[in-house]
């Protein structure tokens, strides 16, 4: 029971002590200690500080990402809606050359037809003339057989000759 009631002798010694420890903490301790929480402060407000503007650095460089690939992207899409315009005007092109191909051989084609059908008109009425030349001449020869048959018939074409 005597630590729990401590006698009043007992108690002054520990509050000199107390204060001797207090008083030499204040004079050696208390500064030193003061100085390494100050500079503790101030280094955790540095270091928050950096953190805020590492944090302020970081959204503006993910900003500049964003508008940087939304740029890519732009710039993507305008790629492909050229390359898909030059395709069809590729196309277009390439469509019209063989329209204008296609329309030049099948004119040189009728020309030539039209070509191999006159000559082959010009042949056949060549061969026609040349048949009705013999036709004609076999039945004048049968008819004119006879020499005063032959005088008779000159003299028929020469009267009208003479007439026209």
């Amino acid at each position: 029971m005597g630590l729990l009631t401590p006698s009043l002798g007992y108690f002054v010694w520990a509050l000199v002590a107390f204060i001797i420890v207090f008083l030499l903490l204040k004079k050696f301790a208390w500064k030193p200690i003061l100085k390494s929480l100050n500079e503790r402060e101030t280094n955790i407000s540095n270091a928050i500080a950096s953190a805020e503007k590492v944090k302020a650095e970081m959204a503006q460089l993910q900003n500049e990402n964003e508008a940087l690939l939304a740029k890519a992207r732009e710039e993507r899409g305008q790629l492909l809606k050229e390359a898909r315009d030059m395709k069809d005007k590729i196309i277009n092109e390439a469509k019209e050359q063989a329209k204008v191909e296609a329309n030049k051989i099948i004119a040189e084609a009728q020309a030539a037809i039209q070509a191999q059908k006159m000559a082959a008109l010009t042949d056949v009425k060549n061969q026609v003339g040349k048949l009705v030349i013999e036709v004609s001449e076999k039945v004048l020869r049968k008819q004119l057989s006879g020499e005063s048959a032959q005088e008779a018939h000159i003299q028929g074409l020469v009267d009208t000759l003479k007439l026209n």
